[in-house]
């Protein structure tokens, strides 16, 4: 999910960790940078590994 934190787009998981944080994919100037970025998270989270 993509959030304004700070005066920037900020990509950040849908879960908070054991300490109640979200956890932070990066922060971005743009919607566009911030949408690119949430692409390639969500493409490698249900990759699966190696054959």
């Amino acid at each position: 999910m993509i959030k304004k934190i700070g005066g920037k787009y900020t990509v950040v998981g849908e879960h908070r960790t054991k300490k109640g944080a979200l956890r932070r994919f990066g922060a971005y100037a743009t919607l566009a940078g911030a949408k690119e970025r949430l692409r390639q998270v969500e493409f490698f989270k249900y990759r699966t590994r190696g054959k």
